[in-house]
């Protein structure tokens, strides 16, 4: 009786988004040209300790004000800042510098940055509007099973059939890589079928003795059948052989783990919270329905300046949960919102839905990444947000360099 009167409210919500506000303008995805971003040259690194605490460690975000009164950042700091980590599995590590190409550097301005404080455990303001998605018909569809948790404890999001978006501070807090990040697994949901285990073909059992996992059903030739992960494990960790329709969790490795300098500064810990995000290319492509990029619009042109993501919020084990809330402010770098959410959804792709300029089809994109709580100085006091990292133009082309391998593909976003 709880599940139908949750999917009744939800399903009302639903409709109320899709045929309410987002019917009353024509909000749409435009596509414009963003600056190139060329890889220049490529250095060996020593390896990562991989001895950090999974946990976000700011020691400089520039807020609201900040960003309007600091200098624009030079070219070659920017160039500097978007130049990236690469950690392969094995372990080892490179940086490779970046050109910048065809960028309209603002104005400089003068000023000071705001002061940054501690986080608060809790991330839900008043009333708890997350929605818990138990109904298997959309916990294994688009849209919300483009939602993948990482062994890490985080969230992410499926942006490429070998590639998951997620917040930098998931696998590095600033100066070193996190303990869990050296074996970084990405677990997506699916749904475990009746029958429990069943005799493993000899290919089967060959492939997972070689990766130090157990299949989590299927045959040898689905992509992720047989992941690595923690032996049949759910999300909450208890070892499950599963009845029908019980979601699990099924796990593959990560091949590489690409993260900003901005993010990743060498030594000094001095993480920029603008470069708070990470892409993760698996080891073995899945065939799940991903989610795009898109370039973060700014915010009068969101439709009720609405922002939707979901992630496996630590409170609610086993659980996928799905928020959505009006962003409050906007800087250039980030979205500033209320929207109810605890550890362990950081990371989640943030998403708008718009129309798409030619079919006038509805579209989801991912627009930014959720980073979590952070404590800002905004109009000369102090208030604290959930914070979302933007996809500006320069992200989207560095991200999709990631992904493609060159910036070929990477004119428009």
């Amino acid at each position: 009786m709880e599940n139908m009167i949750f999917w009744l409210t939800f399903s009302t919500l639903g409709w109320t988004l899709i045929c309410g506000s987002e019917m009353e303008q024509d909000f749409m995805w435009h596509l414009r040209k963003v600056p190139r971003v060329v890889s220049e040259r490529t250095f060996h690194l020593t390896n990562p300790m991989f001895e950090a605490d999974a946990q976000k460690v700011v020691k400089r975000a520039c807020g609201i004000e900040c960003q309007k009164a600091l200098p624009a950042p030079s070219l070659s700091e920017l160039e500097d800042s978007l130049s990236y980590e690469t950690v392969f599995e094995n372990g080892t590590r490179t940086l490779t510098r970046v050109r910048v190409q065809g960028l309209d550097l603002e104005p400089a301005q003068n000023g000071t940055p705001p002061r940054a404080y501690g986080r608060r455990k809790r991330h839900v303001y008043g009333t708890d509007s997350r929605f818990s998605i138990l109904d298997k018909r959309f916990l294994t569809n688009f849209p919300f099973s483009t939602a993948v948790k990482l062994s890490t404890g985080c969230s992410g999001v499926l942006v490429s059939p070998s590639h998951v978006l997620t917040a930098a501070h998931c696998v590095h807090d600033g100066k070193d890589y996190v303990k869990g990040a050296k074996k970084l697994r990405v677990g997506l949901l699916k749904m475990r079928r009746k029958g429990g285990r069943r005799k493993l073909r000899g290919s089967e059992r060959s492939r997972r003795d070689a990766e130090g996992g157990r299949p989590s059903g299927g045959t040898a030739e689905r992509p992720l059948g047989g992941a690595a992960g923690p032996r049949r494990r759910t999300e909450s960790g208890r070892g499950a052989r599963g009845a029908g329709g019980t979601p699990s969790f099924q796990w593959t490795r990560v091949k590489n783990t690409y993260i900003p300098k901005g993010w990743a500064r060498e030594g000094s810990g001095d993480a920029a919270l603008d470069y708070d995000y990470a892409l993760l290319e698996l080891k073995r492509a899945h065939k799940k329905k991903y989610m795009e990029l898109g370039v973060s619009p700014a915010l009068r042109t969101m439709p009720g300046g609405r922002i939707h993501f979901s992630g496996f919020d630590h409170d609610r084990a086993d659980q996928l949960v799905y928020r959505f809330c009006s962003v409050s402010e906007e800087s250039s770098e980030l979205l500033y919102q209320y929207c109810d959410a605890e550890s362990g959804s950081t990371g989640s792709g943030v998403y708008l839905r718009l129309k798409e300029p030619g079919p006038k089809r509805w579209k989801r994109k991912i627009i930014a990444v959720y980073s979590g709580h952070q404590w800002v100085d905004v109009h000369g006091g102090q208030k604290d947000y959930n914070v979302a990292v933007r996809i500006t133009p320069l992200k989207y082309a560095q991200i999709c360099l990631w992904i493609r391998g060159s910036d070929a593909d990477c004119a428009y976003g």
